[in-house]
């Protein structure tokens, strides 16, 4: 990926070098040749839709292609853009009214709790409408999601075998901008654990999922496109940069906003400096599909029931811990220590990051003096939460 293949590895630098991360923003294109694209905007490659369907066709182009974007995403602006990647509006139009279905079923039953990432009212968002799209209306579920270029960017960078999420994200007239962040996986973390990782994970944790976004709105310049820094993911400790305040600053003065049209789409590395923007329209709702596509490779070779494994250790650990015994070592391998995947309706985040883990629960299960019982409780509870509804 660019500057991050020269990185070694071992614990990651603490070292939030700025005027490296100027540099590398300064050359947003990273030196990275885009001759497929129909224009370069900023540094940011635009493809034609319909001169992408027919590349599909042709397995010479369609590598050519798969080959250009994913070092796009990797070691260049870290974003491109499909126009008309959606181009049959029937299929579009039947999408947005199931999302707007879900939307509306939502609002009625989840009240102030709706918002998820936003004061109340100033968007509206849906989680797993993947899931809930699907059963509502099989049919313009697989129209919409069986989409050639869909599979060819997520293929280009993730590899075959992916698994698609999608969250639906209306920002109505007057939302507020989002704060400059990077994505899932470590984008999730707080700063303390993200520099838990080594530099080589921090590698890899870009190269485990592939950021997109349909407009299924048109989406001008006024109605606050996501705002991008092209560039920006070749900045290695970038998980660890992008709550600095520097760092925000020379987003704000040197992020692109593009304007899309309905169908258009947007598909970018999770550690691009990112941030949804300011809807400054007095009537205009910019509707965006959001996407995360996950490699096949993020996943356990086995099924484990570690509720269970949590429930049966626990007496085991409250023993230690009244000798003073208890160390991270224990809880490390009697509970699991990330918070996904998860059903984000029911299972709450904090502070738009993650909701609590097993290990989380643990601990202050421990620190409080809950029985076992009680604990067996809070593990039962745990699964219901993460259940797929």
């Amino acid at each position: 990926m660019g500057d991050l293949t020269n990185a070694g590895y071992g614990p990651l630098s603490p070292d939030l070098d700025f005027d490296r991360f100027v540099a590398l923003c300064s050359d947003p294109t990273g030196g990275v040749a885009t001759p497929l694209a129909t224009e370069v905007v900023r540094g940011i490659p635009i493809y034609d839709g319909a001169e992408v369907r027919r590349a599909i066709s042709n397995p010479t182009l369609a590598s050519a292609f798969r080959t250009e974007v994913a070092t796009v995403v990797g070691s260049g602006a870290g974003v491109f853009v499909v126009c008309d990647a959606w181009n049959d509006l029937d299929v579009l139009d039947a999408m947005t009214a199931v999302l707007h279905t879900i939307l509306e079923d939502e609002r009625s039953s989840k009240a102030d709790a709706f918002d998820h990432f936003a004061s109340q009212g100033a968007n509206s968002r849906a989680w797993d409408v993947l899931g809930k799209s699907a059963k509502l209306d099989p049919e313009a579920y697989v129209s919409y999601y069986a989409n050639p270029i869909l599979t060819l960017a997520a293929e280009a960078w993730l590899g075959p075998f992916f698994q698609v999420t999608a969250q639906v994200n209306i920002v109505h007239p007057g939302g507020a901008a989002q704060s400059p962040h990077r994505d899932y996986h470590l984008g999730f973390l707080t700063d303390a654990d993200a520099a838990r990782f080594p530099a080589h994970v921090h590698r890899l944790s870009q190269a485990l999922t592939l950021q997109g976004a349909v407009a299924h709105s048109a989406m001008p310049i006024k109605a606050g496109p996501t705002m991008l820094l092209p560039g920006s993911q070749r900045f290695e400790a970038g998980y660890l940069a992008w709550r600095d305040e520097r760092f925000a600053e020379f987003f704000a003065e040197h992020q692109v906003q593009l304007a899309l049209d309905p169908g258009d789409a947007v598909f970018f590395n999770p550690g691009l400096h990112h941030a949804a923007g300011e809807n400054n329209t007095t009537e205009h709702d910019r509707i965006g599909n959001l996407l995360q596509i996950s490699s096949a490779f993020g996943i356990a070779m086995e099924s484990v029931d570690r509720p269970g494994i949590a429930a049966a250790t626990f007496p085991v650990l409250r023993k230690l811990a009244a000798n003073d015994e208890l160390t991270d070592d224990h809880i490390a391998v009697c509970a699991a220590g990330y918070a996904f995947p998860t059903n984000l309706d029911t299972d709450a985040s904090t502070a738009g990051l993650a909701p609590p883990t097993m290990q989380d629960i643990m601990r202050d299960a421990l620190t409080a003096g809950w029985s076992a019982s009680e604990f067996a409780e809070s593990m039962a509870e745990l699964v219901d939460r993460q259940r797929p509804a």
